[in-house]
């Protein structure tokens, strides 16, 4: 068994609609650390899945003249196919209509009912059905849902009460002690500040919602739908049915999101998981959110970006980059739709698909001849990996992408200074040495783009003559060796020019 574990969690999608690029910007970037863990020999799960339960999704399939579960089924298939076109390596795909997940929700939510946990009582509030929660006074605009622009419903009800109060000063202490890392450092503060609100018991359950899983102690209650959400990441790794599986992988290493469900991940759920003695995450990172061209996105505005599209268009992995690409991992930003060609063009096909190009063509007339090495190749390559390494382990994924960038602009320079073209003719020795070190270059940059583009990177490794690469360890790939330039191919276009 690999010694290092890394368990990774994109949230669970909502199939009131299909997949959007905010949907595949968390899922792509949870891919990206799954594989940067692969690479290191780490024995990964990442799991990630669809919400199925709830009164939106119901009414959703009402809308669309649906039974729920043939509603659910037809739109959890339009993400996994997403997924699938974006070269998206989970491990486990959980559905909440699976029967493992109702299993394991009844038996959680009765080990908190048992530890006294949980108690029942009535609820009178304002119900948001966009947002699934009830909402306060002082969260509406005008009367109306922010987020929804609709007057929520007034509701009382027969609830069943989690007991926060109980968890809450634990779990600020875990949070300030960053035994639960909440990140980044602006996400921490905001957690924290929600501690000095008036933060009350909540439901985990409702009355009126027909769509749901059944409280196993009322079964005239359903459970409260991202409740039940939340437990999705114990639930896949055996919680009900495979302890040994459970022990092993829990806790989660990285739960990933964006950060409008932060408060759910860093305050609710580990408190749940505190009152039922059970291990909490070890990390909760949430992204920023973004615009569409200064815009929020919006289906009546018609800015709404599927990835599917940009696939069609650019491809998987330049699809992935893009994504990626836009702003600081973590930070709030735009957007400009229309300046992916431009980036696909200027960064992708006219930097590391020209670099690839001109090595790899001047790469066949490698001779016999040997010549002095300035070393700057050897030494630019060997900076670059400690620096991808902790932006990879800080979940720093831009400056991941910005150390490859700085080598194949660095490499792109290096062949424009030295001008091997001319050396060929003038100095054949310095030329194969100069070129040798170009291509083992080249071998390093096909491993550090693996993360992000997987297809690009078994490509270049192909044509590099590397592939036996994988049968090494990370350390072992990383190593600075001399290029066998009789293994090479003649070289293939990574990305045409649109």
């Amino acid at each position: 068994m690999k010694e290092n574990k890394f368990y990774i969690t994109t949230p669970i999608y909502y199939v009131n609609d299909k997949p959007h690029i905010g949907h595949a910007y968390t899922t792509v970037a949870a891919d990206v650390l799954a594989r940067y863990h692969r690479l290191r020999g780490d024995d990964v799960h990442f799991l990630t899945g669809n919400d199925e339960h709830g009164d939106k999704v119901a009414r959703s399939a009402e809308e669309a003249g649906q039974e729920p579960q043939a509603f659910c089924d037809e739109m959890s298939a339009k993400y996994q196919l997403t997924w699938d076109r974006l070269n998206i390596g989970y491990d486990d795909y959980i559905r909440t209509t699976e029967p493992r997940h109702k299993e394991a929700v009844q038996d959680f939510l009765t080990v908190l009912r048992d530890k006294g946990a949980i108690y029942e009582g009535t609820y009178e509030g304002l119900y948001c059905t966009g947002c699934e929660k009830f909402l306060t006074d002082k969260e509406l605009v005008d009367g109306e849902c922010p987020d929804h622009k609709k007057a929520p419903e007034k509701l009382s009800e027969k609830n069943y009460f989690f007991k926060l109060g109980d968890y809450l000063n634990e779990v600020k202490r875990q949070i300030e002690k960053d035994e639960i890392k909440v990140g980044p450092e602006n996400i921490k503060r905001e957690v924290l500040g929600l501690f000095k609100q008036d933060l009350q018991d909540f439901s985990v359950s409702r009355e009126s919602v027909k769509w749901g899983i059944e409280l196993p102690f009322d079964k005239s209650q359903k459970t409260y739908v991202w409740v039940e959400a939340l437990q999705n990441y114990i639930t896949a790794i055996g919680y009900k049915d495979d302890q040994k599986k459970f022990k092993r992988y829990w806790p989660a290493d990285v739960h990933l999101m964006a950060k409008d469900i932060i408060k759910f991940h860093a305050i609710f759920w580990p408190a749940m998981l505190l009152a039922a003695d059970l291990p909490v995450p070890k990390q909760i990172f949430a992204h920023g959110f973004f615009t569409i061209d200064g815009q929020k996105m919006s289906k009546t505005i018609g800015n709404v970006i599927d990835p599917n599209d940009l696939v069609d268009e650019y491809g998987a992995d330049a699809t992935r980059y893009l994504i990626l690409s836009q702003f600081p991992f973590g930070q709030d930003g735009d957007i400009k739709a229309e300046k992916f060609a431009e980036q696909y063009n200027d960064q992708l096909a006219n930097n590391l698909g020209n670099m690839f190009s001109r090595v790899m063509k001047l790469g066949q007339d490698v001779g016999d001849g040997k010549g002095e090495s300035d070393g700057r190749i050897e030494k630019k390559v060997n900076e670059i990996w400690p620096s991808f390494e902790k932006a990879m382990k800080d979940l720093q994924i831009d400056q991941g992408l910005e150390a490859v960038r700085t080598l194949t602009d660095f490499g792109n320079k290096y062949i424009d200074t030295n001008k091997p073209w001319k050396l060929k003719k003038t100095d054949p020795g310095k030329f194969n040495v100069i070129m040798l070190e170009l291509l083992e270059m080249l071998r390093h940059i096909a491993w550090l783009v693996q993360p992000f583009l997987p297809e690009t990177s078994d490509k270049m490794l192909e044509q590099l003559g590397a592939t036996s690469d994988k049968d090494l360890d990370h350390d072992g790939r990383k190593k600075w060796r001399e290029f066998d330039a009789a293994k090479m191919g003649e070289g293939v276009i990574l990305f045409p020019r649109i």
